[in-house]
């Protein structure tokens, strides 16, 4: 190694205080890559889901551009992840979040333009910062109870599974009888795309038990390359086109080779967001929830991260609490308005992050690498548009399968808990509706509280946003009397 090299890697080693944390770079480089191909999944998945939905007036994002879309997605999921090693010497990497992206396209959007929904990402990650540098966000962190916010994640979890196995075809809709869903079409599964997600699911499931490191990626990869045989020898062609709607097709995209690999990423919805039209589309009640409900989830999942992550690399101090905790909350609270600004939604902290601490990864290093390689991906958008809905969503329910472990954590002997949580977690994928599912855990909270004679224990905080979404379940019937 010659001087320069020498000279250059001591650098890099005292500004990440990488040997003060018993790492070295080689294990921080590898670290760093392992983070990235455990999450990159997110490059496809985020357009799948954000396209999934249409706003107040039937438009996709983007028009239904699947690679701007993945290209916007790698790049601020590449820039908030640098700056978080670079600001916080965290080896935590961010991307859109999931179930944060599910909330804005089926609850938020389908009441107000995308660029509205996407000023209301804005707005959150604005007012979560503002909280975050008054020290306020402890004080919002503990006015709801654990175990709710734990029956949230599990919730959200359900949700995604329940998209994935939709957008395969695997479950459908009757349109007859009183069953409203059944597995595939007539009760059994049916055309080509079905098997790619079928073979997709039982590659994810075994890689993943098996430990491959970036399971999913290596997943859908195989999926695809699987589809794209498949439609070259069936011709099965997309589920609707000018011809007609066909049951057995392609759900969003046909897979086929594309005449490119690398192209000019298209950055067209970057700074495609309106920060108040919102308010008059939805109303300000409506508008206040969504923004709470982003908050909240934003609030309590990165928390949560950022302190699985330090437990797993042995960086947390006696009183559990990681490094650079104020700088590290402060990035993520700019990652969600970065996400908001590109209309990629709200990005945050990923516990997939986890995968890279395991490979020996200790300091911020290991982030920039991760970063440096999803900006990287923003250059392969033309392989972006070959991967079928079917190959890509066996990982949404693989992560839905990892977000449901959480429910572990909740206390099923505590009716005054169990209830609520239960609530939370079945409402949100039996009513296609995130907030539901929040609303309706929050407000049997508090009344379990009222009835046991417990009212004085529930926090202030909670007693507010029950109000509001009392008004929020009730806006139809009140919206009609005051007209």
């Amino acid at each position: 190694m010659t001087q320069a090299a020498t000279t250059s890697s001591r650098g890099v080693d005292r500004f990440f205080h990488i040997s003060d944390r018993g790492s070295t770079v080689g294990r921080e480089l590898r670290g760093g890559l392992v983070t990235f191909l455990t999450m990159a999944y997110i490059i496809v998945l985020n357009p799948i889901i954000l396209l999934a939905g249409k706003d107040m007036n039937g438009d996709l994002l983007a028009d239904g551009d699947f690679a701007a879309i993945s290209a916007a997605t790698a790049l601020v999921a590449g820039v908030v992840t640098i700056l978080m090693g670079v600001v916080a010497n965290y080896p935590l990497a961010l991307a859109t979040g999931l179930g944060l992206n599910a909330f804005v396209t089926f609850s938020i959007a389908s009441q107000m333009t995308w660029a509205d929904a996407m000023g209301l990402v804005v707005l959150e990650g604005l007012i979560i910062l503002v909280l975050v540098l008054t020290g306020f966000r402890e004080a919002v962190f503990q006015a709801v109870p654990a175990q709710l916010k734990t029956a949230i994640s599990v919730g959200i979890g359900l949700f995604i599974a329940l998209i994935g196995l939709v957008d395969a075809g695997f479950v459908r809709r009757t349109g007859v009888g009183p069953v409203p869903v059944e597995m595939g079409i007539g009760g059994q599964l049916s055309g080509w795309p079905v098997l790619v997600f079928v073979v997709g699911l039982v590659l994810v499931i075994g890689l993943y038990v098996a430990r491959v490191k970036g399971a999913i990626l290596i997943s859908i990869v195989v999926s695809t390359v699987l589809a794209i045989i498949v439609e070259k020898i069936a011709d099965v062609g997309p589920s609707v086109s000018d011809a007609g709607v066909n049951p057995k097709g392609w759900n969003l995209n046909v897979p086929a080779i594309p005449d490119s690999v690398v192209d000019l990423p298209d950055f067209q919805l970057l700074g495609n967001f309106n920060l108040l039209g919102s308010w008059e589309n939805a109303g300000v009640v409506t508008v206040c929830l969504f923004i709470f409900t982003l908050l909240l989830a934003d609030f309590f999942d990165t928390m949560g991260t950022m302190t699985a992550i330090g437990a797993e690399a042995g960086l947390l101090d006696e009183e559990g609490n990681p490094p650079n905790i104020r700088r590290i909350l402060v990035v993520d609270s700019i990652a969600a308005v970065a996400g908001g600004a590109a209309s990629v939604s709200s990005n945050t902290s990923y516990i997939e992050s986890a995968s890279g601490v395991g490979e020996g990864a200790r300091t911020g290093l290991a982030s920039v690498v991760t970063g440096l390689l999803f900006l990287l991906a923003t250059l392969f958008a033309p392989l972006v548009q070959v991967i079928p809905n079917e190959a890509a969503v066996p990982a949404l329910v693989l992560v839905g399968f990892l977000m449901m472990q959480q429910v572990k954590g909740i206390d099923w002997d505590d009716l005054e808990i169990a209830i609520p949580a239960f609530l939370t977690i079945v409402l949100m994928p039996f009513t296609y509706s995130i907030s539901a599912g929040i609303g309706a855990g929050f407000l049997a909270f508090v009344l379990i509280k009222v009835v046991r004679r417990k009212a004085s224990v529930v926090h202030p905080l909670m007693w507010v946003v029950a109000a509001m979404f009392v008004v929020y379940f009730a806006i139809s019937p009140l919206s009609a009397w005051l007209s």
